[in-house]
């Protein structure tokens, strides 16, 4: 009967040994000092003077020094401002000063006008930087200021819709013909086509690729073709009827065009109203109003009879 009180304390020597390595797994880390910093921004950090800093690593303790230079810190005043954040325990590990050094490289007058180039290049207007007029006035702390003077001209540019093919009059432009690019507004003029709008429009003269679209480059592609069969609609008020034609003009939609029919050898002109369709308005007579309404005889009544006027030449009858 000796079983049973062995095994209840050999569970418990196990959960005293094992309870340790549990509590050991979940142990926070010790914040660690470090002995020197590197930065890049305008401040100090939490997380960039000690390791394991945990959720304050974000708060900003000290300004950077300025860019390409180093600063040092007593460890105690570290120490100190850590503390005020509720970071405690830091493990300085003997160290007596801390170094802050923020990173910088030197650039060149090349790499600067090249910088300002792409930044102005086609903003506001403006197309490729590569001549421009500016002055940058750079101060310092060994005194004067120093002055870098670039310059050249900036030209004023537009987004135009730029041909990708040799096109001819009449061609229509589908979306592969035309691409958006920036050109000098000097180029485009003031009437510059948008791509949506040159999209399924006709030429009307022939250009070459590369050449902006404007405007007045393009026109409402032809709905009705010379010499295309066509349907006629001839429409009045209450009468629609249709019939066969052959155009005689190319025509857009809304041109006034002449159509023959091939019957009765007929020209008339219609609107084009669509694709390969004419119509022909016909116009209704206007009614005619009578004044004297009393001279129209009522349905059922008679008219009466009118006297004959006297004729001089024609005896007149004798009653016997």
């Amino acid at each position: 009967m000796m079983i049973r009180p062995l095994l209840f304390a050999a569970a418990l020597i196990f959960a005293s040994t094992g309870a340790p390595a549990q509590a050991n797994d979940e142990t926070i880390a010790v914040p660690v000092l470090r002995a020197e910093i590197i930065v890049t921004a305008d401040v100090v950090r939490i997380g960039d003077v000690v390791d394991n800093a945990g959720s304050a690593a974000r708060i900003a303790i000290y300004r950077a020094p300025d860019l390409g230079t180093t600063g040092s810190l007593p460890v105690a005043q570290v120490i100190a401002t850590l503390r005020a954040h509720q970071v405690i325990g830091v493990d300085s590990k003997d160290i007596k000063e801390v170094t802050v050094t923020r990173l910088a490289r030197n650039i060149e007058s090349k790499q600067i006008e090249l910088a300002v180039a792409r930044a102005l290049e086609h903003r506001n207007g403006l197309g490729d930087a590569a001549n421009f007029s500016l002055t940058f006035e750079i101060a310092n702390d060994a005194g004067a200021a120093t002055k870098l003077r670039f310059t050249g001209t900036a030209i004023e540019t537009v987004e135009a819709a730029i041909l990708t093919r040799n096109v001819e009059r009449s061609d229509l432009l589908k979306s592969s013909d035309v691409v958006v690019e920036r050109r000098p507004k000097a180029e485009v003029g003031s009437d510059a086509a948008s791509r949506d709008h040159a999209v399924g429009m006709q030429m009307r003269r022939p250009m070459r690729a590369g050449q902006p679209l404007r405007t007045a480059d393009l026109a409402k592609p032809d709905l009705v073709q010379r010499d295309q069969s066509v349907t006629v609609i001839y429409q009045s008020a209450g009468l629609y009827i249709t019939a066969r034609a052959k155009a005689l003009d190319n025509g857009t939609e809304g041109d006034v065009i002449s159509v023959l029919n091939p019957q009765s050898k007929r020209t008339v002109t219609g609107i084009v109203t669509g694709r390969a369709q004419v119509t022909v308005q016909i116009a209704t007579p206007e009614p005619v109003y009578v004044s004297d309404t009393g001279a129209i005889p009522t349905e059922g009544a008679q008219a009466a009879p009118q006297p004959l006027a006297k004729d001089s030449s024609q005896p007149a009858a004798k009653s016997e």
